[in-house]
């Protein structure tokens, strides 16, 4: 007899042997002072007895949802369990996956007749997942968006903000005439400098499928179209990326900044490229702070020329008041 059992016998002289699981159990469920039967009032938190009315325990912890549904469907709406909703996914991440493992639940290797079903039940399952060509288009494009953010190291925020302008250009049927592509790498363009995290158009193109001018109408048509909310882009906010590439410490990066500032305020950015402004920022600190780089090393980085970064370190300076 183990420890747990305990040994009783009826009121017949026969033994019975029950665990102190069970006699607990039973001690939970019947009243303390008459023995009988306790009930849960779960609107009031209380635990009673039916037969005489005795309060057990009160103030109980409700572990319900602090929410009330009506109807299915106001519960469904209402509901939080599962897995946060995505709008990377066409289907923003509802539908049912087959893992590619070839186990069960055991984790015991699949017998090779097996194999074949659960291949045959993917492929079937991929199928269904996208029900009509506006889906698939969908699908094809947020797999393009994510494969380009990941080449540009863009974080999940971007991510999904190019998702919804994607969906937006779908919704308002502005794709016809226009690649997939197209759309999915202006939307990502422009959500990233939304999100004050820019990248330039030479670096977006060079991860995208489309030419260069195709994305580049295809984005002033999908912002016209949409009244995108796009701010010209910042020279700074190129700025730490760029002196990191180039190892360069915070010393370089805010005397960048400080030249930036002070030429913003004379006027002498306007009209110029953001990106090469970053680029000369970044020479021109790094010769104030005596940091060795040269023109070539960030021309490399910035994807700016040579005589762009020298035309816009000598403006910086002028601007800054300080002798070449």
């Amino acid at each position: 007899m183990s420890n747990s059992q305990i040994r009783t016998f009826n009121g017949e002289g026969q033994r019975t042997d029950t665990t102190e699981e069970e006699t607990t159990r039973e001690d939970e469920s019947t009243c303390p002072e008459c023995a009988g039967h306790l009930v849960v009032d779960e609107e009031r938190g209380e635990t009673v007895c039916e037969e005489c009315g005795l309060v057990v325990e009160e103030d109980e912890i409700d572990h319900g949802p602090e929410w009330r549904a009506f109807d299915s469907k106001e519960k469904d709406q209402k509901s939080r369990v599962g897995a946060p909703t995505t709008n990377m996914m066409h289907d923003k991440g509802l539908s049912t996956n087959i893992g590619w493992q070839n186990k069960d639940a055991y984790g015991r290797a699949l017998s090779s007749r097996q194999r074949q079903k659960m291949q045959r039940l993917r492929t079937w399952n991929e199928r269904f997942r996208t029900r009509n060509s506006k889906e698939r288009n969908l699908k094809q494009a947020l797999g393009e968006i994510e494969r380009m953010a990941s080449a540009l190291g863009l974080p999940k925020e971007v991510r999904e903000t190019s998702s919804v302008i994607y969906r937006r250009a779908l919704e308002e049927d502005l794709l016809p005439g226009r690649s997939i592509e197209g759309v999915a790498t202006a939307s990502l363009y422009a959500s990233a400098r939304q999100m004050g995290t820019p990248r330039s158009l030479d670096e977006v193109a060079t991860v995208s499928r489309i030419g260069e001018m195709e994305f580049k109408r295809t984005y002033r048509y999908i912002v016209r179209e949409l009244s995108l909310e796009v701010q010209p882009a910042d020279p700074a906010s190129y700025v730490p990326r760029f002196a990191s590439e180039l190892d360069l410490d915070e010393e370089v990066e805010r005397r960048a900044r400080e030249l930036l500032s002070t030429a913003q305020e004379h006027g002498v950015t306007s009209g110029k490229s953001p990106v090469g402004l970053a680029a000369a920022a970044i020479y021109a600190g790094s010769l104030l702070t005596n940091k060795k780089v040269t023109q070539s090393e960030v021309s490399d980085v910035t994807n700016v020329s040579e005589v762009t970064i020298r035309n816009r370190y000598q403006e910086l300076l002028e601007a800054a008041e300080v002798p070449a």
